[in-house]
Formats: structure tokens, sequence, C-alpha cells
């Protein structure tokens, strides 16, 4: 007996989990939180693993990231970084979410 694939079932109206779920955080208005979030989670990948194991604490507030790190010599590596920095986190999430990177 021939069984219908889960393919077979789609119709006009379906709409990808992907796609839904846009749809409800911009309905929502959680698009900025979800991003910051995004963000920080993906610190590690943006900015490597040998900098992000030396990070303490990771926050976004008013559009500035503020990242307190362990090392006075990370902390002039990023300060010279700053604009690349800002622009892989704002290439990541695709849209300007940070403005002003703060290092503490």
């Amino acid at each position: 007996m021939y069984k219908k694939k889960a393919d077979e079932y789609h119709t006009k109206d379906d709409v990808s989990i992907k796609l839904a779920i846009e749809k409800w955080v911009d309905t929502y208005r959680l698009r900025r939180k979800f991003d910051e979030s995004s963000i920080v989670n993906a610190w590690p990948e943006i900015i490597g693993k040998a900098i992000s194991n030396r990070t303490q604490k990771i926050y976004i507030k008013d559009k500035k990231m503020y990242v307190k790190v362990e090392s006075a010599v990370i902390k002039n590596e990023l300060a010279l970084m700053r604009r690349q920095i800002i622009g892989r986190i704002n290439e990541f999430v695709g849209q300007v979410v940070v403005e002003e990177l703060i290092i503490l």
C-alpha cells in the first residue's frame, strides 16, 4: 500500500517553521531582544574561542554592547578592533543592533 510522504501534504497556506517564528517575533515586537540574545550566544563564533574564553560578562543595552574581560592585553586588542567587531556583530544578525562597544 502506498503511503503519502510529508512533502505531499503541503497546501498553498503552509508556512515553514522558520518563517512562522520570524512572523511571531516581529508581531510581538521581540526582534531586538531576540537579536541581542543571539549575539550573546554566538559571541564565541563571532569573536573566536581564545577571546571568548577570557570574556567574563556580555550584555547589550540601548544599542551598546558591554564586554567585561579579565586581561588588559585582551582589552587593548578589543579596543583596537572595535569597529571590526561591531561590523561582524551587525552582519551576524543582518541589521544594526549594536552601535557602540564598551569594554570593561
